[in-house]
């Protein structure tokens, strides 16, 4: 069964546009919902109108797969926020969903791209987080659809 089990959003980036300075300091603060805007990403984003037809609007992120980092780098305390990625799902392929448009809670999305882990990983999640997430990084996505997504329940 698929699920939304966190959404998050972010006011203003802390790697982007930061090589060679210290990281920011804007929280991905969790959202029971959030508005998806067609063509413009979330509503209160940090990528909301980023750029005109921009391949990441949202980001997804699998919560298995943030299970296993946790394990694997025996980092228990790592929190899925520090990922930086939109929505935390469950149950779904998402490498899988690249090139393809899928509906996620009646919104339809388009798989862009997997959301490569960078350099800033290790500081975020722990030592060894970009080497390890390297094809596990996520999807991103374009919204072609309005709707609003939220947290399923428990």
């Amino acid at each position: 069964m698929s699920r939304i089990e966190q959404l998050y959003v972010s006011a203003g980036h802390n790697f982007l546009g930061h090589h060679g300075r210290p990281a920011g300091e804007h929280q991905a603060v969790a959202v029971a919902e959030v508005e998806c805007v067609a063509g413009r990403g979330l509503r209160g984003d940090r990528y909301f109108d980023h750029k005109e037809n921009y391949k990441g609007q949202v980001t997804l992120f699998a919560q298995e797969v943030f299970e296993e980092l946790r394990r694997s780098l025996a980092l228990p305390r790592a929190q899925p926020a520090a990922l930086r990625r939109n929505v935390l799902v469950s149950g779904y392929d998402l490498n899988g969903l690249i090139g393809r448009q899928f509906e996620l809670q009646g919104v339809l999305l388009e798989g862009t791209e997997e959301c490569r882990p960078c350099y800033w990983m290790d500081q975020a999640i722990g030592p060894g987080a970009e080497a390890w997430l390297r094809g596990r990084g996520g999807l991103r996505c374009r919204i072609l659809t309005d709707g609003w997504l939220r947290r399923s329940a428990p």
